[in-house]
């Protein structure tokens, strides 16, 4: 796509907004979120679908971007997507770097790594497994359970993550009534495991 989009100069953006990050291990933080087009791991409980499709949503320039980040008190940057490593992120991050904020990112893990990143949240999915050298690099671990055999999944990733990695079990958000008592009583069984809650739809805010 147009050399992934000039280098990362440009990017297909999907909406951007300041808010309170409502899950995993910064939850209830105030943060700006830039959300990019372009997914090919496809998810079928996935919340944010329509940002699949990167032909959507017309290239934005890093600049433009960059804007509106910066005119928001916080300093904390959450680019999510889609699939956000899809694109080269050093542009967008060094730019932001370069007004002093602090960069998170939450990816499946299917793509390399790009740009400086303080914060990187795995989210591993089935139909598309991280790369392997994502792993050690990873300071969170978010696993998205739909019903007991994912507890499966979420072992056999944390037993690729750093021992430093912090880690979560998040109830599919159609299925949290049925799968909650299931996740509570594993990190019960199981206290490595924390359990993170999509607590920005409770509160119903982006």
């Amino acid at each position: 796509m147009n050399a992934l989009l000039e280098d990362g100069r440009l990017l297909p953006l999907v909406e951007d907004f300041y808010t309170i990050q409502g899950e995993g291990f910064h939850a209830g933080k105030p943060a700006y979120f830039i959300r990019l087009g372009g997914c090919d791991v496809g998810c079928s409980w996935c919340d944010s679908k329509n940002s699949w499709n990167p032909r959507l949503f017309p290239p934005v320039s890093v600049e433009e971007i960059i804007l509106r980040a910066v005119s928001h008190p916080a300093k904390s940057i959450v680019i999510t997507g889609g699939e956000p490593l899809s694109y080269p992120l050093g542009p967008l991050c060094k730019a932001l770097k370069a007004h002093g904020m602090e960069i998170f990112i939450e990816t499946s893990g299917s793509h390399p790594l790009s740009g400086t990143l303080d914060w990187i949240c795995l989210s591993p999915k089935q139909n598309k497994p991280p790369l392997p050298e994502i792993y050690p690099l990873a300071h969170e671990l978010k696993v998205i359970i739909t019903g007991p055999l994912d507890l499966e999944w979420a072992e056999y990733n944390r037993r690729k993550v750093s021992p430093g990695c912090r880690l979560f079990l998040q109830p599919e958000w159609s299925r949290r009534e049925a799968v909650l008592p299931h996740i509570v009583s594993y990190a019960k069984a199981n206290p490595v495991w924390n359990i993170s809650l999509q607590i920005h739809k409770y509160m119903h805010i982006p």
